[in-house]
């Protein structure tokens, strides 16, 4: 994968930690982990947030077959370029503070499914329920999430888009291990104010792989295909050749 989509995808998981603690972190303050025992508090913890980043992983991959399938129609350049397109889209429907998948009609009744599991699960206290917590949160409906995983549908395969989604798992890690320590310790006002940022950040992505499908041969940002290099049967040195007597 390229640095620029390895940034790309921590920096985009580290900027949504502030959208997963209004979103998932009451869910991650219900489960009643206590300090009493360090160890249990921290390991119980981890267990929950590994959970949420395998599930975003594993959804990377099943787009990934997506994308991949694409590629081997060499369609890879045309779909990058829909993708960024479609993040530009996305990012600006978002301005103004709101989840644009709270707009989604069915999005409502899978969160509230979603809620009802989790609320059964939520009642014990095992590590086998905190990890299962963490992956039943991971398929949460989330615009945040959606614009991630359509950025990773242009990532290049399968392993490729599901290491993009566990990048940006990871990069929510920080926040979402610190609500659980410190609770809400994030103000409403500020929480806010750095959401507004993150549409910008999805325009400047959503330009990245326009410019990337466009192959315009700008080293890291637009690199040229090595298809194109490939040369054909027939072509190159042996053409040459042909026309020597």
């Amino acid at each position: 994968m390229e640095i620029a989509l390895i940034i790309s995808a921590l920096g985009l998981g580290f900027a949504s930690g502030f959208h997963c603690i209004g979103m998932c972190g009451p869910i991650a303050l219900s489960m009643g982990l206590t300090k009493n025992q360090k160890a249990n508090f921290y390991l119980q913890n981890v267990t929950y947030q590994l959970g949420r980043i395998l599930t975003y992983s594993i959804l990377g991959a099943i787009l990934g077959i997506i994308g991949q399938s694409f590629e081997f129609a060499g369609f890879q350049q045309y779909l990058t370029v829909a993708v960024g397109i479609l993040l530009i889209v996305m990012a600006v429907s978002s301005f103004g503070g709101k989840d644009f998948a709270a707009r989604i009609p069915f999005v409502s009744k899978a969160l509230l499914k979603v809620k009802m599991q989790l609320g059964k699960i939520l009642q014990r206290q095992d590590y086998k329920s905190r990890f299962a917590t963490g992956l039943l949160n991971g398929f949460l409906p989330c615009g945040m999430v959606y614009m991630a995983l359509t950025a990773s549908l242009a990532s290049g395969g399968i392993w490729q888009s599901a290491l993009f989604m566990f990048l940006f798992g990871l990069g929510t890690f920080p926040f979402m291990f610190a609500v659980v320590f410190l609770g809400n310790f994030i103000t409403t006002a500020f929480r806010v104010k750095i959401l507004r940022v993150i549409p910008v950040m999805m325009i400047c992505l959503g330009g990245l792989f326009v410019l990337r499908g466009l192959e315009l041969g700008i080293p890291y940002v637009s690199p040229r295909s090595e298809a194109m290099h490939i040369q054909q049967p027939g072509s190159g040195k042996g053409m040459d050749h042909s026309h020597c007597h």
